[in-house]
């Protein structure tokens, strides 16, 4: 059994089998996922796993180098943007290269998921808490 690290198997193996650039999304339990992606389903119940959590789990065992959000996300659900900021903020600290991050509409987000590696669908409730996460490397 794994000691310290990601306990979820497909999770572990999408952190490490991601090169440079590659892309996958951690999204709310609404988000559409298209049929094209694997689809990674950590969900149990409303809220469970939250979407802080498993973000706070991807950028602690994965290298990123930038993010793509839904500008709706400011807008409609501002205290889960602030969240995410702060969370790149900290992870930016520790770092030379800082996280980049772009914001684009909710439909075009739903459309750029079809080039995600899988899609790891949380419990979260909140609207608009997705990003897409893109592979940095750690050299």
């Amino acid at each position: 059994m794994n000691k310290h690290g990601l306990l979820h198997p497909e999770l572990a193996q999408l952190v490490t089998q991601v090169g440079h650039t590659d892309e996958f999304t951690v999204c709310d339990a609404g988000l559409p996922i298209p049929s094209s992606v694997s689809r990674i389903d950590l969900a149990l119940t409303d809220g469970v796993p939250s979407f802080m959590q498993t973000v706070e789990a991807v950028l602690t065992h994965a290298c990123i180098e930038s993010v793509v959000i839904a500008e709706e996300l400011a807008v409609v659900s501002p205290a889960l943007h602030q969240a995410l900021l702060g969370r790149l903020e900290q992870e930016n600290a520790a770092r030379q290269q800082p996280i980049g991050v772009t914001a684009i509409s909710h439909e075009a987000f739903k459309a750029r998921t079809a080039q995600s590696q899988a899609v790891v669908r949380t419990g979260e409730c909140t609207p608009y808490a997705n990003v897409i996460f893109q592979a940095g490397v750690t050299f």
